[in-house]
């Protein structure tokens, strides 16, 4: 049981990263709109989680214009796959254990 719980990353822990992250292991990237459509949430909810998967190395950030409007986008690094693949596997395992 130890060892599941040292698996489940404190980053993730969060309904908004854990979408982020979700979205983008399906996806090779999503953008600031899409994302707040899909989590429901505001901007600047977005904004912050979306800053703390950026500082754990666990997406990117792209910013580029289009037309004249600005567009970010989000990309999960191979780190963040990682540790979110690892992070389903020990909720998967709580879960059966319980």
């Amino acid at each position: 049981m130890k060892n599941i719980i040292l698996n489940i990353n404190k980053t993730l822990d969060h309904r908004i990263r854990l979408g982020i992250m979700s979205v983008l292991m399906v996806n090779d990237y999503a953008d600031f709109k899409t994302l707040k459509e899909l989590l429901g949430c505001t901007d600047g909810n977005l904004a912050s989680h979306a800053k703390a998967l950026e500082k754990e190395e666990f997406i990117t950030v792209e910013k580029q214009f289009i037309g004249r409007k600005p567009n970010t986008r989000y990309l999960a690094t191979p780190l963040g796959k990682e540790e979110f693949k690892k992070h389903i596997n020990a909720l998967e395992k709580l879960i059966k254990n319980t």
